[in-house]
């Protein structure tokens, strides 16, 4: 009797299609420019680099467990990061997008070796005072505007392009790039075995731990990874807006509430979760956002409905009910039919007898 075949599979037809539109989607986005719509390239803009903070944000709370409300600290420190290059060092501010981002990794080392040592609800207040730290000090920086901020030297906005439509372009263009790398780069690792240590440590650190998963390390690693990414991110949101503060560097409802709204409501701990989340964000923005607070009031009951009834977000609910995964990272089993068949009808095929 033969032994049963099995195969593990990740793909699925739903995943196929979702895919082939999202890149399809990709491709369109990539021609916008030659229709001249510059108000639209900055909405994309605006949306691209929501998307990628929203991913970020999501890999850090959504897998690893660490929910912090206090991502703010790092997308003003990467502004802020870019701006002293450009204006005190001299660098391109396109190649200080990268840098902006190191130093932000390099930075939340220490911030994460101080936050470890809380947990739960005090890990996310331990963000927030982090970034109002960050915020203090901002506002003491001469060098940097102090309070009142500074703006980008007009040479270094030439730089970039010499003219406006050339500097809205590369700013495009690297907002989608980040955009792209950024769910990329959560899906390859959420594909790799750190990934499948990750969920580990979501359902349970404690069990994970006993079974060999190095938790302190995978979470730290984590932690500098999306402050690293997340430092990119803000240095590309002031280099398209030209002016930085610490008032609108570290404005926790500006980004950290957003970013939370995003995931909470398209579907923590999901790729496809920060998608659903961006649409609807946006969509109620630009459709309410002329009635004052009630746009404001809108948000946060939507977000607190979510979190009552459907607390896997409205993908969540999508994907369970219609069994839909445009980004699948779990491993299916299944035993392989053909091989089976074929195995049992040669089982089964007569031999000839000697006689």
């Amino acid at each position: 009797m033969t032994q049963p075949s099995y195969r593990i599979e990740r793909a699925t037809r739903s995943s196929t299609i979702g895919l082939a539109v999202l890149g399809l989607g990709l491709i369109g986005l990539l021609l916008l420019p030659l229709t001249g719509d510059r108000a639209t390239m900055r909405l994309i803009v605006e949306i691209a680099y929501f998307l990628a903070l929203a991913q970020m944000w999501n890999l850090l709370a959504g897998y690893a467990g660490l929910l912090s409300v206090g991502q703010h600290a790092f997308i003003g420190f990467g502004g802020y990061m870019l701006f002293a290059l450009v204006a005190h060092a001299g660098f391109s501010p396109i190649y200080s997008l990268p840098i902006a981002g190191l130093l932000s990794g390099l930075i939340s080392i220490p911030v994460a070796i101080l936050m470890f040592r809380l947990s739960g609800p005090y890990f996310a207040i331990g963000t927030w005072v982090v970034a109002e730290v960050f915020k203090l000090a901002f506002f003491e920086v001469p060098a940097l505007g102090g309070g009142s901020g500074m703006s980008l030297p007009l040479q270094a906005v030439r730089d970039i392009a010499p003219s406006a439509q050339g500097r809205e372009l590369i700013i495009y263009i690297s907002a989608l790039a980040i955009a792209v790398a950024s769910v990329v780069a959560v899906y390859a690792l959420l594909r790799s075995r750190y990934g499948l240590a990750l969920t580990a440590i979501r359902d349970s650190e404690r069990a994970s731990a006993s079974v060999g998963v190095d938790t302190f390390r995978l979470k730290l690693g984590v932690f500098v990874a999306v402050a690293a990414f997340t430092g990119m991110i803000g240095a590309l949101i002031f280099l398209q807006k030209l002016r930085i503060s610490p008032v609108a560097a570290f404005d926790v409802m500006e980004w950290s509430a957003a970013i939370i709204f995003i995931v909470v409501i398209g579907g923590i701990g999901r790729i496809e979760g920060p998608f659903v989340g961006i649409a609807i964000f946006f969509l109620l923005r630009e459709t309410t956002s002329d009635f004052g607070a009630w746009y404001l009031i809108l948000l946060g009951l939507l977000a607190i409905a979510i979190m009552l009834f459907a607390r896997q977000g409205i993908w969540g609910l999508i994907a369970d009910r219609y069994r839909i995964n445009v980004f699948p990272v779990e491993r299916q089993v299944h035993l392989d039919d053909h091989r089976q068949r074929q195995a049992s009808s040669t089982s089964l095929t007569p031999t000839s007898e000697k006689h």
